[in-house]
């Protein structure tokens, strides 16, 4: 794996996601510490930076209101909604302590939705780098990283889907997708198995 090909698209380590407080850091926190997912992370970013891969950060944000999605929002949204998560300059839709961009990083701006590319420039940022090995790790397992690797695999990119960089509402469910699902839309493997492949 060439790291100067290789992007690192890390998905909503934000504050409502990673941190005690966080909207719904309640909801992730148990699987988080199961698969060690915040420091897994942590070190994917530090040895891949230091490798020459680009490290990109992808957050959801939304206006005061919520005036970007429907008036009836449901699902997964609704629940943003209600709870006034991700609100743009506000703690819970900050990006986590641990994982500040660097200046050589990448944020990618305009999601709103579950899947980080249709409402951002994330494909033309990466194919302008000339980027072929796309590596996901992420807020929810089965919901927005999932999104996200399926329109990744469906554009031709190498997809890697770290499973211990990766967290959702229940161990279940977190089994489910990594078990079912990953496999058909990315090459599914651990932290280490993928430092070991780019450095």
């Amino acid at each position: 794996m060439n790291p100067e090909t290789t992007a690192i698209v890390l998905i909503e380590y934000q504050n409502d996601f990673t941190t005690p407080g966080g909207v719904f850091h309640d909801g992730v926190k148990d699987v988080m510490k199961k698969n060690n997912m915040l420091a897994n992370t942590i070190e994917v970013a530090t040895k891949s930076r230091a490798a020459g891969a680009t490290i990109m950060h992808a957050p959801i944000t939304f206006a005061e209101g919520y005036g970007e999605l429907t008036g009836a929002p449901y699902g997964i949204l609704k629940g943003v909604v209600d709870n006034k998560a991700f609100r743009k300059g506000s703690w819970g839709a900050a990006i986590v302590d641990s994982l500040t961009p660097h200046p050589e990083d990448i944020v990618v701006e305009g999601k709103r939705g579950l899947d980080a590319f249709p409402s951002t420039n994330l494909d033309f940022i990466l194919r302008s780098k000339g980027i072929r090995t796309v590596a996901l790790g992420g807020f929810l397992t089965n919901c927005c990283v999932e999104s996200t690797m399926r329109s990744a695999y469906e554009r031709g990119f190498d997809v890697v889907t770290l499973k211990d960089c990766t967290a959702t509402l229940s161990q279940e469910a977190q089994d489910m997708a990594l078990t079912h699902n990953f496999g058909m839309f990315s090459r599914p493997m651990n932290h280490d198995e993928f430092l070991k492949l780019l450095t």
